[in-house]
């Protein structure tokens, strides 16, 4: 009789043994199934996240833009790649002196420029001279380049005077600003295509990222008269 109570207990033994190994697969199994999914749905929720906030500060607070072309030399150059400010001029208009980023729907394409005149200003560009209400402006910006040119017995702006026979209208109009390229020698800007309306002004360029050795912080020169 103890013999066979011995084989039950073994029996019983076995049997528990055996019973663990297959609870493995029970609700253990499906609790570690259930974080490998948790986990999966967290990184969806982010990447999620990720992209929505992506788009919303693309949209409404800050997107790059890439210079082409030499018309802001000597400050910008092709290819230099630039952090534009989108929600500043949402807050306010823009400056005398603000570098902006702005579209031109007749070519379809954006131009990076400096304001010289808000709505209200009278315009007035000879030669190197610009006057804003009939008060000639500073402008520390492309001084250098200015004396340069003077140096050499030359002008620096080798462009079109303001007001001229493509742009007759010399007082920016309300809702629009006047907008000129460093470079005046080799700058298309409100000197022939006019002024520029405000809804057109993605923002202001605020910060160069590239290249690396030119990171900063961009630097608005306020312009005095």
């Amino acid at each position: 009789m103890n013999s066979q109570q011995h084989n039950e207990d073994s029996n019983q033994q076995t049997e528990a043994i055996d019973g663990s190994g297959l609870n493995t697969s029970g609700p253990a199994g499906a609790k570690k199934g259930g974080r490998a999914y948790k986990e999966i749905v967290d990184w969806i929720k982010a990447l999620a996240i990720a992209v929505i906030l992506v788009f919303i500060i693309r949209t409404f607070l800050f997107s790059p833009f890439i210079v082409e072309g030499p018309s802001m030399e000597p400050n910008f150059y092709t290819g230099e790649r630039l952090i534009v400010n989108k929600l500043i001029f949402k807050i306010r208009e823009p400056h005398h002196g603000e570098v902006v980023v702005f579209h031109v729907p007749d070519q379809g394409r954006d131009f990076i420029k400096r304001v010289i005149g808000v709505p209200g200003d009278t315009i007035k560009v000879v030669g190197d001279d610009v006057f804003v209400n009939d008060q000639k402006v500073d402008e520390p910006y492309i001084k250098e380049a200015i004396e340069a040119a003077h140096a050499n017995g030359e002008l620096y702006n080798t462009g079109p005077d303001f007001p001229n026979a493509n742009v007759s209208e010399s007082v920016v109009p309300d809702g629009k600003i006047f907008a000129m390229g460093d470079h005046r020698g080799n700058s298309q800007d409100s000197r022939d295509i006019g002024f520029v309306s405000e809804k057109e002004v993605i923002g202001r360029a605020d910060a160069m990222f590239w290249p690396l050795n030119k990171i900063s912080i961009i630097k608005h020169y306020k312009v005095h008269w």
